[in-house]
């Protein structure tokens, strides 16, 4: 039996940036109806590998395939008229156009004239979005979405075309479990329909759920493909960071020394309500919940963008009230927000900048801000983080996502607070600088830092947390020390069930 041609081939890739090979002759195929994931590390070479399927690089050496048709890339609208179709993690929509125009944008149906055709642009657009399932209409304004529902606006562009291969990245960063559910139906519906799909996600759970084959890059070379459900989570992480992972929780033996922070009665409208905690200096307290519980709104509370309607917040046993960030930082708070690429970092800055802004105008050499003060900073955490970057002067963009993390945390460390919180530690990062974090958070807590962490992956709060605070509706519900926990009695507390 003849085998069937793959909808998609890349045969021996290479490309080189200045002082470094990105892909080192990697090979690729997807087979019609296939679901492939495609892991490795961050900075292994996977968006590099998708940039140049995507027409934005062209390969040094190597050759793409649709079909069995040779092709070349010259561009990404060229690569989605050939039928490559791209879910991108970072949104790239336009916020203050309507639903329907940024689903069809640069491919509006016209009448004469050059008029355009609003009945069938809303029509074609609200079929796709019924098979979605989703809540709003085409003439909703993108602004008006929450990151999740501008997800499957992206996603309904990739409805928009025949598809020959549809590569999602990380496409369920930002979804809730149901609207996972419904990607993962899209899945299914174009796995049936003979669409070739690449799956990019550091989700293992996700990658054994749905795919077929795992392809693993490491380096920039690739290292071997194995049927799904012939291989392991171990052995995946193995061929990603070339050895074995220690998950187990590293105990570090330390005093816990008094209260750093306290929060009574404190209360957010109907964001939530009578919050009790407290966290010691040499502690790491977890919060965990579904989206929407109102985790990240308290962390908000905590460094002073949002102000709460009733209760207290006592920092070392003195109430004080948080108006600003400027406050927060003054008293001793620093925030590492869940969206480090939009609110914790510049990209287009370089690495020094980004760790020293919260502080350059403490660093003056009369009227200008003194080199030497910014870069003694960062060298300090660049070596105490492990920052991984050919120097100070690389733009923060060009790092991987661990690396832009530990930027992001360098920052706050550099402003010695009493208290960091961290919000959603590792989304977006690989299973080997995942555990870098892990440990660098038990660290920071042996050495003092009073330290909260927000987190969605309940492995993570597992693994980090001294106790755990269990949230569901602007509550809490329970608040569990590391013994006391088990997996059973966390899922209860977040889904509002309280022990009889």
């Amino acid at each position: 039996m003849t085998q069937p041609m793959p909808a998609l081939r890349l045969e021996s890739i290479t490309k080189t940036f200045p002082g470094v090979k990105a892909l080192d002759n990697v090979s690729l195929s997807v087979m019609p109806g296939e679901v492939h994931a495609l892991m490795g590390e961050n900075g292994a070479g996977k968006s590099t590998l998708m940039k140049v399927l995507g027409g934005i690089y062209q390969p040094d050496e190597g050759q793409i395939f649709v079909g069995e048709e040779p092709v070349v890339m010259a561009n990404p609208i060229d690569a989605k008229q050939k039928g490559i179709v791209f879910i991108h993690q970072e949104l790239s929509l336009a916020d203050e156009l309507s639903v329907a125009e940024n689903v069809y944008l640069g491919e509006l149906p016209t009448l004469s004239f050059g008029r355009v055709d609003w009945a069938s642009l809303y029509k074609k657009t609200d079929d796709i979005l019924a098979r979605l399932n989703v809540n709003f209409t085409s003439d909703t304004r993108v602004g008006e979405l929450s990151i999740a529902n501008q997800q499957m606006v992206e996603i309904a562009r990739a409805l928009t075309v025949n598809a020959k291969a549809v590569i999602f990245d990380e496409p369920t960063a930002s979804l809730t479990d149901a609207e996972k559910r419904v990607l993962f139906d899209v899945i299914a519906d174009l796995k049936a329909q003979g669409v070739g799909i690449v799956y990019i996600s550091h989700r293992m759970e996700e990658i054994f759920k749905i795919t077929d084959r795992v392809s693993v890059l490491r380096d920039g070379q690739y290292q071997q493909t194995l049927p799904t459900g012939d291989t392991s989570e171990e052995d995946i992480t193995q061929l990603m960071i070339g050895r074995k992972l220690d998950l187990s929780r590293a105990a570090v033996e330390h005093d816990l020394g008094e209260v750093a922070i306290e929060v009574r009665d404190l209360s957010c409208g109907s964001v939530y309500q009578n919050i009790n905690f407290y966290v010691r200096a040499g502690e790491v307290l977890g919060f965990y919940g579904l989206v929407g519980a109102g985790r990240t709104e308290i962390a908000e509370t905590l460094f002073g963008l949002r102000q709460p309607s009733a209760g207290q917040i006592l920092i070392e046993g003195k109430e004080t009230h948080l108006n600003s960030p400027a406050k927060a930082i003054q008293e001793g708070i620093s925030l590492v927000p869940e969206d480090r690429k939009g609110q914790g970092l510049i990209l287009g800055m370089n690495c020094r900048d980004n760790m020293t802004l919260p502080q350059v105008q403490d660093m003056t050499a009369g009227p200008f801000v003194s080199d030497g003060a910014e870069i003694a900073i960062f060298d300090q955490y660049r070596d105490r983080l492990d920052i991984r970057t050919p120097g100070w002067q690389q733009a923060v963009g060009n790092l991987s996502g661990g690396n832009q993390q530990k930027i992001v945390i360098g920052k706050w460390l550099s402003m010695h607070p009493k208290v960091l919180i961290v919000d959603e530690p590792t989304r977006g990062i690989d299973v080997g600088s995942k555990s870098e974090i892990h440990k660098l958070i038990r660290e920071l807590a042996a050495t003092g830092y009073a330290v909260i962490v927000i987190s969605s992956e309940m492995p993570e709060v597992l693994h980090v947390s001294d106790r755990i605070v269990a949230m569901y509706a602007g509550k809490i519900i329970r608040t569990f020390s590391a013994d006391e926990v088990t997996e059973e009695s966390l899922i209860q507390a977040i889904s509002g069930i309280t022990p009889k």
